[in-house]
């Protein structure tokens, strides 16, 4: 077993790797190691990195674990673990939208792709409103609910509240299960039909309403989920 990254060949070093191939050709479990940068007696940074990762859950679990949770794990300790959580934070902030920015929503994937990040790592569930202009293009991406989501309470005046304020032309609704698993419960389908039927009544199209899960995500007008009522 190698214990050191220095017995590596340098071919096979994390950053050495980063530098001649790009950070894309990198595992996760070298990205972290890199962070790391060093293991304990016996495990070098990869073999450390691989380890967390499998203990937390992967890298969305390093979103959800806390800064006094990584200090506890076994070779990190209160600097490398200030140095994940501050990677972590960067990914973030990188995913979420800046205002200057104002991408345009071509498709639910879209949508899903620009929220997933922050969303799949959350430990409690939230409700978001994408608020899109007559291009398709974002005005504000809006938290409406947050806590633990009883779908069946949720009053659909509230989703259209800052629609409303925006003169927003369309929206895409999003919410999380934390659970990870991100199957729409009949609940979902209930509120989305809510949302569906209200929006024809403020001329504010509902263009699909998203669950966000661990690893993957559905899009109930896909699948025709609430949004089967004739016009």
């Amino acid at each position: 077993m190698v214990h050191r990254i220095t017995d590596l060949d340098a071919a096979d070093r994390p950053r050495e790797r980063l530098e001649l191939q790009g950070a894309e050709a990198l595992s996760m479990a070298e990205l972290l190691a890199i962070l790391l940068r060093t293991g304990t007696r016996g495990r070098n940074a990869v073999n450390l990195a691989r380890e967390l990762l499998q203990g937390v859950g992967g890298v969305s679990g390093l979103q959800r674990t806390s800064y006094g949770e990584l200090c506890r794990w076994a070779g990190v300790g209160p600097a490398k673990a200030a140095q994940i959580k501050a990677a972590v934070e960067l990914g973030r902030r990188i995913s979420r939208p800046q205002p200057e920015d104002r991408p345009f929503i071509h498709s639910p994937a879209d949508a899903a792709e620009l929220v997933r990040y922050e969303m799949s790592g959350l430990e409690q569930e939230e409700l978001r409103v994408l608020l899109l202009d007559t291009r398709n293009r974002l005005q504000q991406a809006v938290v409406v609910y947050r806590g633990s989501l009883n779908m069946s309470w949720i009053r659909v005046g509230e989703v259209f509240r800052d629609a409303v304020r925006w003169n927003s032309a369309s929206v895409i609704v999003l919410h999380n299960h934390p659970s990870g698993d991100p199957t729409p419960s009949p609940e979902d389908v209930a509120v989305t039909r809510a949302m569906v039927q209200a929006g024809r009544l403020l001329d504010i199209e509902v263009l699909d309403h998203l669950v966000i899960g661990r690893h993957e995500f559905v899009f109930l007008k896909s699948k025709g989920l609430g949004f089967d009522d004739p016009r």
